[in-house]
């Protein structure tokens, strides 16, 4: 009796289905990035990263369209490498932090491409305006870690349209929209 209840017991465990893990992003460590780079009056680059940002996911490799995603950029540690540019992009020319010192990213569907890409659907906050979003991302890993976690990290690209988040300094067309790269590591909860 006891084998079949072990048995029994064992069978409905497996026939549960895994559910997604929920990771806090390594930004203690350093292993995430949100960066960005815009055209200088179609001259050149200008790259930048934020400094300071916060979030966690929750994460499945089996069921990658139910992962979920939120992050938090404190938009006061904008960094270009240049103090009076950074002064300039916290303005209300651009990034008006004095009214709106947080931007956030919030996930509302993922939709899988294959071959460990995938469209990540959101509502992006920026500037005091809320617009949906789409990350062209990709898984770049998962596994244990040598201090006995385990993470799992991803990366993704968007072209934002200044305009679009109430900021209408006009630079000319080539500086029109900016480019965001975000690299995300994330260490399991």
């Amino acid at each position: 009796m006891k084998k079949l209840l072990l048995a029994a017991s064992m069978a409905a465990m497996m026939a549960v289905p895994a559910q997604a893990a929920d990771y806090v992003i390594d930004t203690e460590g350093a292993h995430a990035f949100v960066q960005f780079k815009i055209s200088h009056l179609g001259y050149s680059w200008l790259y930048g990263r934020f400094n300071t940002f916060s979030g966690d996911f929750s994460y499945d490799a089996d069921k990658l369209a139910d992962s979920k995603i939120k992050l938090t950029i404190d938009t006061s540690s904008v960094d270009s490498n240049h103090a009076e540019r950074d002064k300039h992009l916290r303005s209300s020319d651009f990034l008006n932090v004095s009214k709106h010192p947080k931007a956030s990213f919030v996930s509302t569907k993922v939709v899988p491409k294959g071959n460990k890409t995938f469209d990540l659907h959101g509502n992006l906050t920026l500037n005091g305006v809320t617009k949906a979003i789409v990350i062209a991302a990709e898984t770049t890993g998962e596994g244990k870690d040598p201090w006995g976690g385990y993470r799992a990290g991803f990366a993704g690209t968007t072209t934002l349209t200044l305009k679009d988040f109430a900021i209408n300094t006009d630079l000319g067309p080539a500086s029109a929209t900016v480019q965001m790269e975000l690299a995300v590591e994330g260490i399991r909860k």
